[in-house]
């Protein structure tokens, strides 16, 4: 039996569907990695692996699959492209983008580049491919403090996401981080004074919080770390109530293992991966659409920054 958020008539509505996706994925050889924020009838029912970009980007890099199906945005695909060059890998919508990606271009790491010479970049994987391949190395919310510290570097450029590199300068004094001023537009939308407010509300709410939102929601957290780090936090703490304070889709998820607690939902949702869908995963795999390619010179470069990562082992 398959444990769900979703009401069990809506289920059995879907089963068909989960059904035939099940049968395609025999035929083609093919997984299915679901990040953390897709919605509970893909999460729990068509994907092989879950997790955070660092799982995802691993699990990646591992499987014996001929066909990889990204529930999740482009940026993903493009990693699990850059480290499985030789499988197919398919995004079921090909605008499933990210504000955070979008808010650089190669041409601005180059600048920075050039006005900091001989500084690595250490650039988040909430980004192109091209963006990658001008990096130093790359790194996720689970890694980025023992990634910049494992460059024994006085300073660093981190880029895009300016909270996130935010909250790792403040556990790194002694670096010096040199900042962009991207953001998600999921994150960002949460505040301080939001989280007061609930806390007035639930005197016993513990507040968890993704690295990606601003600084003064950081400061009201109990706990600050990366999706994977927050479904550990709620294991091993197993809190009364808790707020996830991340996309919306994953308090759904995660409340599904731990039924005594009360999760307390600021729900704001990301419109990217909300376009993943279990009718587009079914003809992903169906027409073999949409088929992820990054140019070889640019996957090579884009490879190195992860491959880097990578190797720094498994951390949360």
């Amino acid at each position: 039996m398959v444990f769900t958020s979703i009401p069990d008539i809506e289920l059995a509505m879907r089963q068909p569907l989960i059904d035939e996706i099940a049968g395609l994925k025999r035929r083609h050889n093919a997984v299915v990695l679901a990040h953390n924020y897709m919605t509970p009838d893909i999460y729990h029912t068509v994907a092989d692996v879950v997790g955070d970009s660092l799982a995802l980007a691993r699990l990646a890099a591992d499987t014996d699959a001929d066909v990889v199906v990204m529930a999740g945005v482009h940026f993903m695909a493009e990693t699990a492209k850059i480290v499985n060059p030789t499988k197919t890998v398919l995004i079921p919508d090909v605008e499933a983008g990210c504000s955070l990606a979008d808010s650089i271009t190669p041409a601005d790491v180059r600048r920075l580049k050039e006005q900091y010479p001989g500084v690595p970049v250490v650039t988040y994987v909430n980004t192109s491919a091209a963006v990658k391949a001008e990096s130093t190395i790359t790194c996720t919310s689970s890694n980025a403090v023992e990634v910049v510290r494992s460059l024994d570097a006085s300073r660093v450029i981190f880029i895009p996401d300016q909270y996130l590199g935010g909250w790792v300068a403040s556990q790194l004094p002694d670096i010096d981080l040199i900042l962009w001023e991207g953001s998600c537009e999921v994150h960002e939308r949460f505040t301080g004074s939001q989280l007061r407010q609930y806390r007035r509300h639930h005197p016993d709410l513990q507040i968890i919080a993704h690295p990606e939102c601003p600084g003064d929601v950081l400061d009201e957290a109990d706990y600050v770390g990366s999706t994977s780090g927050m479904i550990k936090w709620v294991g091993l703490h197993q809190p009364s109530q808790v707020m996830m304070v991340t996309e919306c889709s994953m308090a759904n998820n995660v409340s599904v293992s731990y039924p005594d607690i009360d999760f307390i939902q600021p729900c704001n949702l990301c419109p990217h991966m909300k376009r993943i869908t279990l009718e587009n995963i079914r003809d992903a795999l169906a027409y073999s659409q949409y088929v992820v390619e990054v140019d070889p010179v640019t996957a090579g470069h884009a490879r190195t920054a992860v491959e880097r990562m990578l190797s720094l082992g498994t951390t949360t």
